[in-house]
This record gives C-alpha cells, sequence and structure tokens, in this order.
C-alpha cells in the first residue's frame, strides 16, 4: 500500500508543478484544442476516409481500429470502474480542473488510450506518419495533465493500453 500512496504523492507534485506556473492559463487554451483532438470525432473521419480513399490497405486499417475501439472501451470502462481512481482536483484544491471531464473516474485515460491506439495502427499501415502520430497521441495525453483532469500515470497507463489494445488488433487480422 506504501508504493501506491508514494505513487500518488508523485502524481499529486507532478500535477502540481505542471498546472501551479505562469503559463497555466495560456498552455490550458492550447491543451484544450489538444485534447480536443481526441474526443474520437477525427478517429471516425480518419478510419472512414481509410476505407473509401485507401483500398485494401484503408479497409484493413479500419477493420483493425474497429477491432482495436472493440477491444479498448469495455477494458477502459472496467478499469475506470475497478480502480475508481479520484480525479486530480478532488485530491487537492490546489489543482485547478480547466475542463469537466465526461466521466468521474480518471485511470486510465481514455482520450490517451485512443490517440495511442489510432497512433499505432496509423504507423503500422502508413509508417511515414508514425513519428507525427505518437507526437499527437504523446500530445493529447499530455494535454489532460495540462488540463488538470489526469495524473501522469493515468496517461502512462492509458498509454500502454492503446498500444497493447492496437497490437492485439493487429494480431487477429493480419
Amino acid at each position: 500500500m506504501r508504493s501506491i500512496d508514494s505513487i500518488a504523492k508523485l502524481d499529486l507534485a507532478f500535477s502540481l508543478l505542471c498546472l501551479q506556473h505562469r503559463f497555466s492559463n495560456p498552455l490550458s487554451r492550447i491543451s484544450k484544442a489538444i485534447s480536443h483532438t481526441g474526443d474520437g470525432h477525427l478517429y471516425a473521419a480518419i478510419g472512414l476516409l481509410a476505407w473509401w480513399q485507401g483500398g485494401d490497405l484503408g479497409r484493413l486499417f479500419f477493420v483493425a481500429g474497429l477491432l482495436a475501439f472493440i477491444v479498448e472501451l469495455p477494458i477502459y470502462w472496467l478499469a475506470k470502474n475497478l480502480f475508481k481512481r479520484r480525479r486530480p482536483e478532488e485530491f487537492s484544491e490546489l489543482v485547478v480542473s480547466y475542463i469537466t471531464p465526461s466521466d468521474r473516474y480518471s485511470l486510465p485515460s481514455g482520450h490517451t488510450t485512443a490517440a495511442f491506439v489510432m497512433a499505432t495502427l496509423l504507423s503500422y499501415f502508413y509508417p511515414e506518419l508514425g513519428t507525427f502520430a505518437f507526437t499527437w497521441a504523446s500530445l493529447i495525453g499530455a494535454s489532460r495533465i495540462m488540463l488538470g483532469v489526469h495524473f501522469l500515470t493515468d496517461v502512462a497507463l492509458g498509454a500502454l493500453l492503446g498500444l497493447g489494445c492496437a497490437q492485439l488488433a493487429l494480431t487477429l487480422v493480419l
């Protein structure tokens, strides 16, 4: 139990470091824009565009994405409701939340999970987009911390979950 308490303390300290500086308000505006790209609508658009214009490779990308999200969503929901980790602003009144999250619990970060599913699939099917896709996914994860709705470990575990679900989908589809 001590290690969990230590992780929670480090998470809170990192969040406070990220949120308590003179650039917090300007960064929150940028973070909102980045985070919004991970709301899901862009993933659907990318998948449908690949299906429609991408030939056999695009259709395979679409099927792998659909399968990855079919696997990811129940695992994400179960993890959220199993861990029931409170959001950063509930841990300390010093934490500012710049947005209202879509659900109650913070572990794992759903935005980060979905972003890493998409980044993994994009980098596999379209390797020339790999660096951009993983940078974008990492920025989505960072934005969730900068908005005060997730801890670093929420984002890290979300990234691992996204990578794992995408890898599983690739294994099943290929």
